[in-house]
């Protein structure tokens, strides 16, 4: 057993002997197998263990049992005890998650704090087999049936390679003890109802179904590996991303078949979910302004793009206040405020910096979001111009209207389309003795 552990740590290129590395111990079969084959094959580790008090005295036995586990193999232990329940119902989430969350969260923690190269995780072969059955019978792409992965960053699966029929028989033939979750045995959560009910039904038609499903999972790996390789190299082709927004081109866009999972893989990274495809597929032939919207952000139809942006959290409404004086504001925009005579001063051509005629402006100005109505007299111009006809000879998308900001003065009169274009009405002249620059540095 040890001399194949080692090797699945090699071929997988796990770690290696001069890294720390911290396992996370329950003291369940699994994790005691992985932590005594580590120990036996002379890697430089330290015990992890965390009590979510979900389950009263045997918790608290089980957090001592692998206390006296690390002290009898001279091992470092480190141990915590969660509120499981209180943080699930801050979050919002079920207990199980609230316990994954602690558990990774806190292992990460450890490994920073103390200087550990890898955290050890001990899933085996049935783990990998019931994950792929838990993400078939929810719903899944193509990545969800490749299973649990040996490595993902810092963290390491050393024994996926095993059944847990092995781990039984080896910790037995050993005389190595471990304590068993009673609430392994309750059928209410999902996974232990396909462990106790489901692969047992297909373990009948097929006694190596572990086995079997473990090769089937590795296929399915490469298969995706190819699959990705495609996805990424049209999403690098077809995704322009331009600072805070992602463009898509609508004509190329259609071209592309199947278009429903092309999108979803081009789209997941945004937070739109499956379900959402279809609608967006619906909005690409509709008119300019169309919108669906993820938990984090946006996509809207403009013209010849679809275009993807944060959601922005500042209400158009709001306003920000500059009083005569600043020298700086740092909200929403960081933005510089000097003072110049006007001798010796050469104006810039940057369009992040803008100047006027100190005299000219009534304090207090303030920054805001555009609205309907607003118009000015754009540099050069003696005529007023709507803001709406300003954005159209201009083609500025509904996202680039929306993250622009105006400069006003205290009686709402445009100053400065902020990193675009300045109101003639301000502009410095031959009898301007005082000028004020502002340069936006965002």
């Amino acid at each position: 057993m040890l001399n194949i552990f080692n090797k699945y740590i090699n071929d997988n290129n796990l770690t290696n002997k001069n890294e720390k590395i911290i396992i996370g111990v329950s003291g369940g079969r699994d994790s005691i197998f992985l932590a005594t084959l580590f120990k036996l094959s002379g890697y430089n580790i330290a015990i992890a263990h965390c009590n979510f008090n979900l389950r009263g005295e045997e918790a608290n036995k089980e957090q001592k049992f692998v206390k006296e586990f690390a002290k009898q193999n001279s091992l470092e232990f480190f141990t915590v005890n969660f509120n499981t329940k209180k943080y699930a119902n801050e979050n919002g989430i079920s207990i199980q998650m609230a316990a994954r969350e602690l558990r990774y969260n806190w292992f990460e923690q450890i490994r920073k704090d103390n200087n550990f190269d890898k955290i050890a995780i001990a899933h085996n072969k049935n783990d990998l087999v019931e994950t792929f059955l838990i993400n078939l019978t929810r719903g899944t792409g193509i990545k969800g049936l490749t299973g649990i992965k040996a490595k993902n960053g810092s963290i390491i699966r050393p024994i996926l390679f095993v059944e847990r029929t092995e781990i039984t028989k080896y910790l037995e033939k050993n005389n190595i003890a471990w304590k068993d979750d009673s609430s392994n045995n309750s059928n209410k959560y999902t996974r232990n109802n396909i462990r106790h009910n489901i692969i047992p039904e297909f373990e009948l038609m097929n006694t190596d179904f572990i086995s079997t499903m473990y090769k089937n999972i590795e296929k399915l790996d490469d298969v995706f590996n190819i699959y990705n390789k495609e996805i990424n190299f049209k999403k690098n082709k077809i995704l322009i991303r331009q600072n805070d927004k992602t463009l898509i081109n609508i004509d190329i866009l259609k071209k592309l078949s199947p278009l429903k999972t092309y999108l979803f893989e081009f789209l997941k990274e945004f937070n739109f979910t499956p379900e959402q495809i279809p609608e967006i597929i619906e909005i690409i032939d509709s008119i300019s302004g169309k919108q669906i919207i993820s938990k984090t952000h946006r996509i809207i139809k403009d013209r010849e793009y679809l275009i993807i942006s944060k959601i922005n959290k500042i209400q158009t409404k709001q306003e920000f206040i500059i009083n005569e004086g600043a020298i700086e504001i740092k909200v929403p925009l960081h933005i510089h405020i000097d003072i110049f005579n006007k001798n010796n001063y050469n104006i810039p051509k940057q369009k992040n910096i803008a100047c006027f005629d100190y005299n000219e402006l009534n304090f207090p100005l303030k920054l805001r979001k555009w609205h309907n109505g607003d118009k000015f007299k754009p540099f050069g111009m003696n005529n007023f111009k709507k803001l709406s006809d300003f954005f159209i000879d201009n083609k500025l998308s509904i996202i680039d209207k929306e993250n622009l900001w105006l400069l006003t003065d205290c009686m709402n009169n445009i100053i400065w389309i902020v990193n675009n274009r300045t109101d003639n009405r301000f502009k410095i002249t031959e009898n301007t003795d005082k000028i004020i620059q502002f340069s936006c540095i965002d």
